[in-house]
């Protein structure tokens, strides 16, 4: 028995009505049926040559075509020549128009927009998961932002925050005893953002972090003295970079993330 080829036909790339084709064509005992794909179909003239095709190999049209006169162009010329054409997307864009009183954009390749979105916030996660805490100095000059600053001043939570923005972020701890990684001074300092904080505020939320842990809150980790030289050591390395600094002491990550965007955007400008 004949199996007739079926033409993908759609205004953006085609992966939606070939998935679709290709689940129903599934439920025929994984019989092989042709499929040629025509992607990004754009004017009449091409939609002609489809329906050529298709008369010529006794073939069939399977399309999305978000613009109406597209569809009901196709549809036409398909009624004409006496070639089956689905519409996927068609009869579900004007009933629930219809129902909704709302406009359709008519704009081909949204949902692969949305996709690529999608993706670059996945890559931007997982770009601040491995260069988290210094892990690897390289990422440094790869990020978008780099954020320093001393232990606990939320540099993991604003890059996974930020990183959801689709922003490329690494983070690296100052510490006194440990030199910063050179790549710090080969970055534009403008993609370099410290963030500072009231000594006080910072010997309660470690202190608050030991107790969480089950150790001694009154460990050198948590003391006054230890933290004030470890804020100092911070503001001498900031002012060799020359880059921006932000006050964390009463701000939530969401706050510092925005005031970061926000201060990239000048920057940008």
């Amino acid at each position: 028995m004949a199996r007739p080829p079926i033409y993908i036909v759609s205004d953006s790339v085609g992966e939606t009505v070939e998935l679709v084709t290709k689940a129903a064509m599934s439920q025929f005992n994984g019989s092989k049926v042709e499929m040629r794909r025509v992607p990004f179909v754009e004017d009449t003239g091409t939609i002609d040559e489809v329906i050529s095709l298709a008369k010529m190999n006794q073939g069939i049209i399977v399309f999305t075509l978000v613009k109406p006169e597209m569809r009901r162009y196709l549809v036409k010329r398909a009624s004409a020549e006496n070639i089956f054409a689905f519409d996927v997307l068609g009869p579900l864009l004007d009933k629930f128009q219809e129902i909704s009183g709302l406009e359709p954009k008519n704009e081909p390749g949204l949902v692969r927009r949305l996709d690529e979105d999608y993706f670059k916030k996945i890559e931007a996660i997982e770009f601040a998961v491995k260069y988290d805490d210094g892990k690897d100095p390289n990422g440094i000059l790869k990020a978008d932002i780099v954020l320093i600053g001393v232990s606990r001043t939320s540099k993991t939570p604003l890059s996974q925050f930020l990183a959801l923005k689709r922003l490329k972020v690494a983070n690296v701890p100052i510490v006194p005893e440990v030199d910063p990684p050179e790549e710090l001074e080969k970055i534009d300092p403008k993609k370099c953002i410290g963030l500072k904080i009231s000594p006080e505020k910072l010997a309660y939320i470690r202190k608050e972090r030991l107790l969480s842990l089950g150790l001694d809150e009154s460990a050198y980790y948590a003391n006054l003295e230890r933290i004030k030289r470890e804020l100092e050591y911070f503001e001498k390395v900031v002012d060799k970079i020359g880059c921006h600094v932000v006050d964390v002491t009463n701000k939530a990550v969401e706050e510092t993330a925005n005031y970061i965007i926000d201060l990239l955007t000048k920057n940008k400008k």
